[in-house]
């Protein structure tokens, strides 16, 4: 998939797409493609449209942003968030603010989710997407 993109100068390698795939986990195939790339040498930037597309457990966020990347050459861009490890910025600094604030709104979604979904339970509501045999 390799092509130049002249406006940037800057090649682009390769897309790692995880759809479907929530950014609590990085178990993903996408994700671990693309870290085998970067161990190989074969990127040296990440670019996300924004830090909870990198992923949602501030943790790990954290290890990648601040070890892992910097171990591998790996230059880190989150465009809407205003990050970019190449530059000495603002934004980076508040990175593990927006990081935990990330994984807090996965955790709160999921929580609110369970709560609607006992309630309908509680309430003999169907809670099911499709059901399994159409009458």
């Amino acid at each position: 998939m390799q092509r130049y993109i002249s406006e940037s100068n800057l090649t682009l390698i390769n897309e790692y797409v995880d759809d479907g795939i929530s950014g609590t986990t990085f178990d993903r195939p996408g994700f671990n493609r693309m870290l085998e790339d970067a161990e190989k040498g074969t990127i040296n930037m990440i670019i996300t449209k924004d830090l909870s597309r990198l992923g949602r457990d501030y943790i790990k966020t954290g290890y990648y942003i601040e070890n892992y990347f910097p171990q591998n050459n790996i230059r880190y861009v989150a465009i809407i968030d205003g990050i970019d490890t190449y530059i000495d910025s603002i934004n980076n600094d508040i990175t593990p603010f927006k990081a935990i604030m990330n994984d807090y709104y996965a955790k709160d979604i999921s929580k609110k989710i369970r709560s609607v979904y006992k309630e309908k339970q509680k309430n003999g509501e169907y809670i099911c997407s499709v059901p399994a045999y159409r009458i």
